[in-house]
């Protein structure tokens, strides 16, 4: 009994200690959601209203811009996350047993984790534009006639650069969360299996695939959170029509008529409710196909 109220007391002090600051943070952000979210209805004095109206959000269901936005945010979104995850996970089975006798393989991991999304933006403008390194090698190795005849993947209309950014960029991420688990699991139930007689497709499906799944999952909820609502990339690598839904939020917000800013918190509050709609719909569909009861967030 005397345990219990001494770690209920070091709770109450832990927490105690952590308000001041808890309170800054949650009043800041707490504050800047409920002045956006009045903006977004239409409560915005520099433009002169001071009413409330759906009008805004309204305005959205006809705008061809948003919907075009929308679905091209959705999509990218949704085939960067899938081949960063399945790309991850492969990475991390191909790398499990160096990584038991090398602590040198989680540096290097975490290396891509440090590059700035603006950074990998800008080098792949470099590397794969029509004027960067390869178009150039294609050209010198007479692979094109010129430069310029280099197939187009920045700004290009599916948006491959955006997708080739991102899973540059999160497939160490989701490898480096599903190495660690399979690392600390081990393969004793991987040799059982085999001992049972499995074969290596039914040990993947049945016994190394349901180990990771929560770390892959959890780390995928994050990519697709992050890369939905994402700004610099889309904004270097895309085109300007259709545009990714915060590309379209930064330019409206920014717009000389603010009479456009109500406008574009809508979008921006929009953006944050289909992720979080998206992100439990993914969770769902991995939960049934995995077998997991939820993730775990690291």
């Amino acid at each position: 009994m005397s345990f219990i109220k001494a770690t209920a007391a070091n709770r109450i002090c832990i927490f105690l200690m952590l308000l001041p600051a808890l309170t800054v943070i949650g009043g800041l952000f707490a504050g800047g959601l409920v002045l956006v979210s009045l903006q977004s209805l239409g409560f915005f004095p520099p433009a002169g209203d001071n009413s409330f109206t759906l009008e805004h959000y309204r305005s959205l269901i006809h705008d061809q811009e948003f919907r075009a936005s929308l679905w091209l945010t959705f999509v990218l979104t949704s085939v960067a996350t899938i081949i960063s995850a399945v790309s991850g996970f492969a990475l991390a089975l191909a790398l499990r047993e160096w990584a038991r006798h090398s602590s040198i393989l989680n540096s290097l991991l975490q290396v891509p984790l440090a590059i700035p999304h603006l950074a990998m933006a800008i080098v792949l403008i470099n590397v794969i534009a029509p004027s960067g390194l390869v178009a150039r090698m294609g050209y010198g190795i007479g692979l094109v006639e010129t430069p310029a005849d280099f197939p187009a993947l920045i700004g290009d209309r599916y948006g491959l650069g955006i997708i080739i950014a991102y899973v540059l960029k999160e497939t160490p991420f989701i490898a480096l969360m599903a190495l660690a688990v399979l690392l600390r699991l081990g393969d004793e139930y991987e040799q059982v299996a085999q001992t049972l007689g499995a074969s290596p497709w039914q040990r993947m499906r049945y016994v190394t695939l349901p180990m990771a799944a929560p770390a892959v999952v959890s780390a995928s909820l994050v990519v697709f959170a992050f890369v939905f609502g994402a700004f610099e990339t889309p904004f270097i690598l895309g085109r300007p029509y259709p545009a990714m839904l915060a590309v379209v939020a930064q330019r409206r917000f920014t717009s000389t008529n603010l009479e456009d800013r109500p406008d574009a918190i809508a979008v921006a509050i929009v953006i944050m409710l289909i992720s979080i709609l998206l992100v439990w719909v993914y969770h769902r569909i991995a939960r049934i196909l995995v077998g997991i009861d939820r993730p775990a967030i690291f």
